[in-house]
């Protein structure tokens, strides 16, 4: 047998289902976003873990000239080091048949016993080369994909000056390219950047490095002093050209992985909150006038028996309903979105297996979260009716006393419809909660801002990288330090309109205790191809004698302008000199330091030479070009800037579509609860002043304006709140999202301002109008009987 209080309950809750949903739309983002964030974050966080365990990556790296295999057992008895393995790397450019342009292969060796100890790459399809064999390769998967070959499909690759004829045997997926990127670019180009794994014996042939090796990885015991240990090492491959040891940190596929998982996790921390708290509130409302509705039925309640104990709990309960309704809606809809968003990111990683499963763990604090969060927002109500006495329950409740203001005289003397007193009446008598609804549209409009920042910033970066700093065409890339005067020979090449050399050195910068290893650009003093802009847009020239340092990086060294720091060169003599510091200019990309390239040719003593040569192209020549600097020997890599903006814009956009649907939808959303329950509220407080109008004379657009202008007004009222709210999470992204490979700029337009205020007015004035509804149906004789 059902009790009365449980008849009432079920009778209370399908009455106000359309309040119940709105609240538990907001409630259920909270949770959705939670289960959604967490669950991504585990399984990327997992999926990471178990494919670095199970495919052995190192924990150490480090590059070399050319080091004698005799010295790895030294290097094995180092204390700390579990396992290493030593391999051979070099560049290539590869002539692709069907495929016009040149694209980039990074070569490794395959071990001569046939088994990775670290590193191990996955077979995904074919088999391995034949140990002896000279012409068979691995390629990794999506650069397969990107080309569609197949296992027994050729390419040429110029491996250091002799073209090569290879044979595809198989593709793999491996844990050290997770996120790859080629030589000078900024995202993932599986078209013009490959991995290719051939046999030991003929990249030994190729890169004349018989009996050496260049490339080393690491495996730690566990607990083992990291730095202790790359400190090490780089003693012992210092004198073969060691370009300094680094960890996982450091390690570009790694730190890229990292750098999102982290931001998810912040995800899960910051949205979260604000939903809960609004659904707080909400329930608040609409529990604190079912009580004021309800005081004839609380009262006979009591009357009859009921404890107040039993009172409180009732109306606990119906907010207990409205959580449960949240918390299926979360998560149903959050386990989807976490499965789905998973897969969509092991996709773009090209893991080889997902591991997805959210935790029961996630789904209980969720759930006790919404549960905790609805509890305290009807406690107040709930309270209160335990507090009515029987006698005073049964009675209408007294007028609201108001005293007049002299907000109220000034009101007297501006003269306003009568209507529109009626509304600004209603702000000043209520005004928490007249707060509270404004501070709730407030957060829907930061959602929206916080969403369109990332388009604008985007743009930012594009016109700063790519129009203003780097306004060649390609850049051509060279194995070695080359005289200046092959710059001429680069000038005939077909389409080559201008080109400008440039120099690029590995090198460790010291300032006190505070170090860093990134690499140094030396430009010539007058460029106009690739060149050092500050935030104005002004080119910044780098005297001679000096260094300028990005911004993040002087950070890192709390370096200021006139600080002389230590720079040690890991590239040619490795001598060690002091620069100071002449100036700090921001950019997004890497940890730029710049130097004089006049000046650097005299510290090292030689005739003037460049590494890369940035080029001016007639693009109707394009494909001859490509032609020949297929067989040029010295040059490692191409990149083309218009193919590398191409894909920075289209890899950063396809996350910036489901991060702006998400956090709009959550604007919507918002809107919806805060808006709808507001006006649904209004309409029950003064539908006897409403009706009353309509009594005297008002017309129906006179009435309706009441309630429309009251909602609308606090609407407009939040727009200022929602933009400096929507600005402050701008800032905390963008630093956020700052690290050693990239950073994001603020960059705050007014038409993001203006946007976003267009969406939550429009959506709010479309739940106010269903409300109005409601309004338009009002049976005036039936409200006027109302005991009031």
């Amino acid at each position: 047998m059902i009790h009365v209080l449980d008849k009432k309950l079920l009778r209370d809750f399908r009455r106000l289902w359309v309040q119940v949903i709105a609240i538990a739309l907001v409630l259920g983002c909270g949770v959705a976003i939670l289960l959604a964030s967490f669950g991504m974050y585990r399984a990327l966080g997992d999926t990471r873990t178990a494919y670095y365990e199970r495919n052995r990556f190192a924990d150490v790296f480090v590059d070399a000239r050319r080091v004698p295999d005799t010295l790895l057992p030294e290097l094995a008895a180092i204390e700390g080091i579990a396992a290493l393995e030593a391999r051979i790397s070099g560049s290539a450019i590869l002539d692709i048949p069907g495929y016009s342009k040149s694209a980039v292969g990074r070569i490794l060796s395959l071990p001569e016993s046939g088994d990775h100890i670290l590193n191990a790459p996955i077979l995904r399809s074919g088999s391995y080369p034949q140990r002896t064999a000279s012409d068979q390769v691995l390629v990794n998967e999506p650069f397969a994909v990107a080309h569609s070959f197949r296992t027994g499909d050729q390419f040429y690759a110029n491996l250091n000056g002799t073209k090569r004829l290879l044979t595809i045997s198989g593709t793999v997926l491996s844990p050290e390219f997770i996120y790859t990127i080629g030589p000078g670019g900024m995202m993932p180009d599986n078209e013009t950047f490959g991995i290719i794994w051939m046999p030991k014996r003929a990249v030994a042939a190729a890169f004349d490095k018989t009996g050496a090796f260049n490339d080393l990885s690491v495996k730690l015991i566990p607990g083992a002093r990291t730095q202790e240990v790359i400190d090490a090492i780089d003693t012992l491959l210092d004198p073969y050209g060691g370009l300094g040891a680094y960890d996982r940190t450091r390690h570009q596929s790694d730190s890229f992985v990292n750098a999102e998982i982290t931001q998810l996790r912040s995800m899960s921390t910051v949205l979260p909150p604000i939903f809960f708290g609004i659904s707080a509130f909400l329930v608040s409302m609409v529990m604190g006038r079912i009580v004021a509705l309800e005081r004839s039925e609380i009262g006979l309640l009591k009357a009859i028996g009921y404890s107040d104990l039993e009172i409180s709990l009732h109306y606990q309960m119906l907010a207990g309903l409205v959580a449960l309704t949240g918390i299926a809606i979360g998560w149903v809809a959050g386990t989807w979105l976490a499965r789905m968003l998973s897969l969509s990111y092991a996709e773009f990683f090209h893991f080889p297996f997902l591991i997805f499963r959210v935790s029961p763990s996630t789904y209980a604090i969720s759930g006790l979260l919404a549960l905790v969060t609805t509890a305290l927002g009807a406690a107040r109500s709930a309270l209160s009716a335990a507090r009515l006495a029987p006698a005073v329950a049964m009675q209408p409740p007294a007028p609201p006393r108001f005293k007049r203001s002299f907000i109220d005289r000034l009101l007297d003397h501006l003269r306003l419809a009568q209507t529109t007193t009626m509304i600004l009446r209603s702000f000043i008598r209520w005004p928490v909660r007249s707060a509270l609804t404004a501070l709730g549209l407030s957060c829907a409009v930061a959602s929206v801002v916080a969403a369109l920042y990332i388009n604008d910033a985007l743009d930012e970066i594009v016109d700063s990288a790519f129009y203003q700093s780097n306004r060649q065409d390609a850049m051509l890339l060279f194995a070695q330090d080359i005289p200046e005067s092959a710059l001429q020979n680069v000038k005939e090449l077909p389409g080559v309109l201008s080109a400008e050399g440039q120099q690029f050195h590995a090198a460790t910068l010291r300032n006190g205790h505070r170090n860093k290893t990134t690499a140094i650009e030396a430009r010539p003093e007058y460029t106009d191809l690739s060149r050092v802009i500050d935030t104005s847009g002004n080119v910044v020239s780098v005297p001679s004698g000096g260094i300028v340092l990005s911004t993040r990086l002087a950070q890192h060294l709390d370096a200021t302008i006139g600080d002389d720091i230590e720079v040690e060169f890991l590239s040619g003599r490795r001598e060690t000199f002091e620069l100071t510091v002449t100036g700090i200019v921001t950019q997004y990309f890497g940890l730029g330091a710049y130097v004089d390239q006049t000046y650097l040719n005299q510290l090292f003593r030689q005739a003037p030479r460049i590494s890369v040569a940035n080029v001016l192209l007639d693009e109707s020549k394009l494909d001859e070009l490509h032609a020949a600097i297929k067989d040029i020997p010295k040059l490692t890599g191409t990149i083309m800037m218009t193919a590398t903006r191409r894909s920075f814009q289209n890899t950063i956009r396809e996350n910036i579509v489901v991060m702006n649907a998400v956090y709009i939808t959550i604007a919507v959303l918002l809107t919806i609860g805060v808006a709808y329950n507001g006006a649904r509220i209004q309409l029950s407080e003064r539908s006897r002043e409403l009706a009353s109008l309509r009594i005297l004379g008002f017309n129906r657009a006179e009435v309706s304006y009441v309630l429309v202008g009251e909602s609308m007004m606090l609407a407009i009222l939040a727009q200022p709140l929602g933009w400096l709210l929507g600005a402050l999470i701008s800032y905390a992204m963008s630093s956020g999202f700052s690290s050693d490979l990239y950073a994001i700029p603020l960059v705050l337009k007014p038409a993001t301002f203006s946007v976003a205020s267009l969406i939550v007015l429009g959506t709010s004035l479309a739940a106010v109008l269903l409300v109005k509804r409601r309004l338009d149906r009002i049976n005036l004789i039936s409200v006027m009987k109302t005991r009031e």
